[in-house]
């Protein structure tokens, strides 16, 4: 048992910056940086007064001396000393009742690619955007404002819906209303059921625009009925989704469309002050030539003007400009309305809060505070607090008293697993415990189920998938619990564990290496060869192999051979070509993807 000074440590919360040395984190703690040291050293860690300590390694010292610590990035407290001393006066001033005034409804059209989403904005808009986009598909995101019978409307027109939910990831809560863009000759399609969950994610309503109605194949009886086998159930079936028929080709529906908007805007009751210093939230940004940084912004309360200065994450500045969605320069933009912002020092991050700051020094201040929390922590601003949730935590909410909820993402291999998978853990279900499915889908697990899960809080689960490399990444950096499986009662096992708090060990897999296989040979007598090339780590003969077509697990096994061009080896590391042989597989093809693991037990914590 260490026994180090015995003076008290400090109550309360107690702010440590991840990185901080012995020297750093002692007196914080009422103790000398040769206590902390000591420490370690008996807990088999050797470090210096001066060297930078784990994350761990700070929360082990701080448990050993019952102090609560809460861990923050380098430069991360000093940022919010700043905000409270510049803006705590304006977030202290709450929107008086007799400043609210009605505020135009801002609008994201989403839906599945070639649905006719930028046809139908520029039918509304009668300008002619889309003959602009590279093969007619949207390459960034346009923010427009448009007069309709005394109502403003402001609408998002996104490329898909990975933008919309990657900034509500980052805390941008922009959108009032999703107007779903569905085909009439196509239905509901993939990219539509993603854009429905991510809609109800964001707890934003819905009208469904029937485009394309003048198709001779157009089918809308067909689209209603997948819509309401999704849970949108149209009003003219007794349900309370608003469904619009419209063709953009022809212009016909437009009218309809923009009624039901401005209805549903109406019910919502969209207020915000146009007094005081604006907020608001930035779309896009980029460095332009001739222009500087711009960043496109939609204010949400106060009124932006020329000259305000301004601070978004790390970029500050004094607009120079503003400029409307027609080109146009205006003076002022006031809540709902989108305009390009001339002025930063350097292009902000989408999602950004934008503010306008008392004066430029405390702008310049407050950005040069967030860029260096930004350099030391070596990576970009994280999204807001959004996190995926983990099984543990389902347990420390019942102690707590509280209905617990599992956000889950659920990906399958084929849609039979999906149904069955659904099914057993709906069973699962008790007074204390609810799930609830955010998104379910059949493929792989890819980088957009990653944002959805940390913008929904929710945990992954995969049956009979994987996540590819890059969902892997996100998922590691945005602090998402991916869970797969390849046995239903497994999956079901731990899930009824999470629920009492009793979860097995952990079985950690490592994975080890990844090649692609880029030619089959048969060879008589020996089968399919997979030529094959490392794109990632090593592969390693007899590893535990995982064989992936499209993110879908068909195959599991071991490799039997490993060859570099004539000559037997054991291992290929990254970057080079090898031939593999596989225990007893042959339905080899190319562009398939050998993943091999490791499968490591670490006790929960």
């Amino acid at each position: 048992m260490y026994t180090p000074s015995t003076a008290p440590v400090p109550d309360g919360e107690i702010i440590v910056e991840r990185g901080s040395t012995a020297r750093d984190l002692g007196p914080k703690l009422n103790r000398s940086a040769g206590d902390v040291v000591r420490f370690l050293l008996l807990q088999g860690e050797m470090v210096t007064a001066t060297q930078s300590l784990s994350d761990d390694m700070i929360e082990l010292f701080a448990a050993e001396l019952g102090a609560h610590v809460r861990l923050v990035d380098p430069g991360e407290e000093r940022e919010a000393e700043l905000l409270a001393k510049y803006f705590e006066d304006e977030d202290l001033e709450e929107e008086r009742e007799e400043d609210l005034r009605p505020r135009p409804p801002v609008v994201t059209v989403m839906g599945h690619v070639d649905h006719g989403k930028t046809l139908l904005l520029d039918r509304i808009r009668q300008t002619n955007v889309v003959a602009g986009e590279a093969g007619g598909i949207t390459q960034h995101i346009g923010a427009y404002q448009m007069p309709w019978q005394d109502h403003l409307i402001t609408f998002i027109d996104t490329p898909g819906h990975e933008a919309f939910t990657a900034m509500r990831a980052r805390g941008a809560e922009v959108t009032d209303i999703v107007v779903l863009v569905v085909a009439a000759d196509d239905g509901v399609m993939p990219q539509t059921v993603e854009a429905i969950d991510h809609a109800r994610a964001a707890d934003v309503p819905i009208v469904v625009a029937i485009n394309k109605m003048d198709r001779p194949d157009a089918n809308p009886d067909r689209v209603l009925q997948q819509l309401a086998e999704r849970g949108l159930v149209p009003e003219a079936w007794g349900g309370d989704t608003i469904v619009v028929q419209v063709s953009a080709l022809e212009g016909t529906g437009i009218d309809d469309l923009l009624e039901q908007i401005t209805l549903l805007a109406e019910v919502e009751e969209l207020l915000a002050t146009p007094e005081g210093r604006a907020r608001g939230t930035v779309l896009e940004a980029n460095l332009e030539a001739g222009r500087g940084p711009v960043a496109t912004v939609i204010v949400e309360s106060g009124t932006l003007r020329v000259g305000d200065p301004v601070v978004a994450g790390a970029a500050w500045g004094r607009v120079k400009a503003l400029v409307d969605d027609r080109g146009d320069h205006v003076k002022e933009a006031l809540p709902s309305m989108p305009v390009q912002v001339l002025g930063f020092s350097e292009p902000p991050q989408a999602g950004d809060e934008l503010r306008v700051a008392k004066d430029l020094t405390t702008a310049r201040t407050l950005g040069e505070a967030r860029a260096q929390r930004f350099r030391l922590s070596g990576h970009l601003p994280a999204p807001s607090a959004a996190t995926g949730a983990r099984l543990e935590d389902l347990f420390e909410q019942i102690q707590r008293g509280e209905t617990a909820r599992l956000n889950l993402v659920l990906k399958a291999d084929v849609q039979g697993s999906l149904e069955a998978v659904t099914e057993s853990l709906r069973k699962l279900e008790r007074d204390d415990v609810k799930l609830s499915f955010v998104h379910r889908g059949v493929g792989g697990i890819t980088e957009n189920d990653v944002q959805l899960a940390r913008a929904s809080n929710a945990t992954i689960i995969g049956f009979n998938v994987r996540p590819d490399r890059r969902a892997r990444d996100l998922a590691a950096v945005s602090d998402v619990e991916i869970r797969t499986y390849e046995i239903i009662y497994k999956l079901l096992e731990d899930i009824e564990a999470a629920m009492i708090g009793m979860l097995a060990p952990k079985t950690e897999e490592v994975i080890s290496g990844e090649a692609e296989v880029r030619q089959v040979f048969r060879i008589p007598r020996v089968g399919a060869v997979a030529g094959c090339y490392v794109r990632e780590g090593s592969i390693t003969r007899g590893s535990k192999v995982r064989f992936l077509r499209d993110g879908v697990v068909i195959w599991r096994g071991t490799i039997t051979s490993l060859r570099r061009f004539k000559e037997d080896v054991r291992e290929v590391q990254a970057g080079y070509e090898c031939g593999i042989g596989l225990s007893d597989y042959q339905n080899l093809e190319e562009g398939d993807v050998i993943e091999t693991f490791e499968e490591r037990e670490t006790a929960r914590t």
